[in-house]
């Protein structure tokens, strides 16, 4: 009796799933600037792959630093955003940060920033806006000159004078046409954000049409990162919105470094931000001021 065993050749090579390089990439691909944070769910529809295929993917991306899972999800870690070196404390400031950007982003509807200064630039680290994000041309990940934004100048205004000169020794970058670009108005600049208990402004210096206020978050030695909040430069109520994003601030820093809100003096004085919640009165008083630099 012989046995006649047939072998069925497919061709479905167009049909095959890709491979896992391409999968990691459409993976990564899905965490674009439109969301810095996305579900299991969201991603594999994005990537269009199996949930379970992009859960595993996903498990080993985590292990080497590709991607973070945080409380509200997935987003880019520390090797996929560029930022090198070890995280620098990055993924503990974005955990702590991450409930109070989506509070933020809730009360005000506006975009919301987390950055970190890198040298003259600030990297966003995080970007929380829904729909509105995409009206505002930042990314997780992407850089920009620090002199050009709120919160890269109230990251700035918390460095001694000469550090910023180091910084900006060589021509200032533009942006726009609003952005600073002499080193002496900088620093006037950066000493009217310390009068203002840290909080600073910007109008069209990053972006044409986009407006910000931002404020530093403050460690042990100096700035960890900035907080900022973003909308249209024509309706955006900046100053109103201030004490929110001051507030904001505020409790990253005391999740972040709880000690420093018993009265601990930091290495800039000038520059710290009140360990008390903003009262009515001050808002009040806050409010009213009208002065040179505000925006």
């Amino acid at each position: 009796m012989t046995v006649v065993t047939e072998h069925v050749v497919r061709n479905d090579a167009r049909e095959a799933p890709p491979s896992m390089v391409e999968r990691m990439t459409l993976i990564l691909d899905a965490f674009d600037g439109r969301a810095a944070r996305l579900t299991l769910e969201e991603v594999a529809c994005r990537a269009r792959l199996p949930r379970s295929t992009v859960h595993r993917i996903l498990d080993s991306l985590v292990k080497l630093n590709w991607v973070e899972h945080a409380s509200f999800g997935y987003r880019l870690g520390r090797r996929a955003l560029g930022i090198g070196g070890g995280d620098g404390g990055n993924a503990e400031i974005r955990e702590a940060a991450a409930p109070l950007l989506h509070e933020l982003h809730l009360q005000t509807g506006m975009v919301v920033h987390l950055s970190v200064l890198d040298g003259h630039e600030a990297v966003y680290l995080d970007k929380v806006g829904g729909r509105l994000a995409s009206s505002i041309p930042s990314r997780v990940g992407g850089r920009v000159s620090a002199h050009s934004t709120a919160s890269g100048k109230a990251m700035l205004a918390w460095l001694v004078p000469e550090r910023v000169d180091a910084l900006f020794g060589g021509p200032m970058n533009r942006c726009t046409d609003r952005t600073i670009s002499d080193l002496g108005v900088l620093h006037q600049e950066l000493n009217r954000i310390r009068q203002r208990r840290g909080l600073a402004f910007e109008r069209g210096e990053s972006a044409r049409g986009v407006a910000c206020v931002g404020v530093g978050i403050r460690g042990h030695e100096g700035p960890v990162a900035g907080l900022s909040l973003c909308g249209d430069a024509r309706t955006a109520p900046l100053e109103r919105l201030a004490p929110l994003v001051a507030d904001a601030a505020r409790e990253i820093t005391r999740t972040l470094f709880p000690e420093l809100g018993g009265g601990r003096r930091a290495a800039r004085p000038e520059a710290t931000q009140q360990a008390a919640t903003w009262s009515p009165e001050a808002r009040t008083r806050f409010l009213a001021v009208r002065g040179a630099g505000w925006i």
